[in-house]
């Protein structure tokens, strides 16, 4: 299958089912209840969502696995090979580290999935406790670096005007350190209306871009898929929201911007591209150090720091917006890295 033909089906397809979806899935999640529940420990006009259906992250994901599933599977009878297209890396290797990736961004999605249900159905505000959670995280973590490790022989990563810097220990310390990092910032995007599906969506097309420029552009199928799902996902997210992501949809989004990165050998990448992850991740850790050390006093209005800004009178829209730029001069910036810094 032509390449351009395939991204724009992939698109087509991860929006139609996901937007589709939402006017199936939406009225069944208010029918059975499955309501936001909003802390008191958040800005008080978040009070308004209250009872706004959450796990809407099961749209982005259908719609994910069908676009994905139906573009593959149709290259495959008309005799092509997407995933290895334009790369002469070893297709096996290939196929590890995108299934793979796509599995254990199911598994943090499974993980996120428990912690709604214990909040909806069992009505426990806080879901899985941060210990069960973080342990959960973590095996889903191991299991996915040692697959990639064992049947993909993956020990290295590509830096810039360097190239491959390979190292056991550093490929095991990086990654845990990615995968539970990023999942758990991409998890702390979805307090605000649209924004943590316009970011990642912004984020899945410069993956996109990356996957060519690292010469993996099969990988970019696979973005764009994603893309098209969440732009789906986000007309119903959209301020004001008609349904809420879930820790199913976050956590399932921040595996699979991990799995992206790994797929074109690129963890450092998350730094550039996912540049508001590590600024949510980032202030939270801040907030906390600050208080602990200066008496209670906070460093931000409230953290993490999408919510300082509303503190301080910005609407969810110009944070959307605003958040999205950043999101695109981050992406730039590791675009212009790959290319530059690409040994000849």
């Amino acid at each position: 299958m032509d390449l351009r033909l395939a991204i724009l089906l992939s698109i087509v397809i991860g929006f139609g089912v996901s937007y589709g979806l939402g006017y199936v899935l939406i009225p069944w999640l208010h029918k059975l209840k499955f309501g936001q529940t909003i802390l008191d420990i958040g800005p008080s006009w978040h009070k308004k969502k209250q009872g706004t259906p959450t796990m809407g992250g099961f749209l982005f994901i259908i719609g994910f696995a069908v676009s994905v599933a139906v573009v593959l599977i149709t290259d495959h009878i008309r005799g092509g090979d997407l995933i290895a297209f334009g790369t002469d890396k070893p297709r096996d290797a290939l196929y590890t580290k995108i299934f793979a990736g796509i599995l254990m961004a199911v598994g943090f999605g499974f993980i996120g999935f428990i912690d709604d249900w214990i909040k909806v159905v069992k009505k426990r505000n806080l879901g899985l406790t941060e210990l069960q959670k973080t342990v959960l995280e973590l095996l889903v973590s191991v299991a996915y670096l040692f697959t990639l490790h064992k049947f993909a022989g993956a020990n290295f990563m590509f830096v810039p005007y360097y190239g491959a810097l390979q190292s056991t220990v550093l490929f095991w310390i990086v990654g845990i350190a990615a995968l539970y990092c990023t999942t758990n910032a991409v998890n702390f995007l979805d307090g605000v209306d649209g924004l943590c599906a316009s970011v990642t969506s912004l984020v899945c097309l410069a993956f996109a871009g990356a996957a060519v420029l690292r010469q993996f552009t099969g990988m970019s199928v696979v973005c764009c898929a994603l893309f098209g799902s969440l732009i789906g996902y986000l007309i119903w997210n959209w301020n004001p929201s008609k349904v809420m992501m879930g820790d199913v949809g976050s956590l399932f989004l921040g595996g699979m911007v991990c799995a992206m990165a790994y797929a074109i050998d690129c963890p450092w990448i998350i730094l550039f591209i996912g540049i508001i992850y590590v600024a949510e991740f980032g202030s939270d850790l801040l907030q906390i150090a600050y208080i602990k050390t200066h008496h209670g006093k906070k460093l931000f209005r409230m953290a993490p720091i999408h919510h300082h800004y509303e503190m301080g009178g910005w609407s969810e829209k110009r944070i959307c917006v605003v958040f999205s730029l950043v999101t695109i001069l981050g992406s730039a910036a590791a675009l212009a890295l790959l290319w530059f810094g690409r040994i000849k």
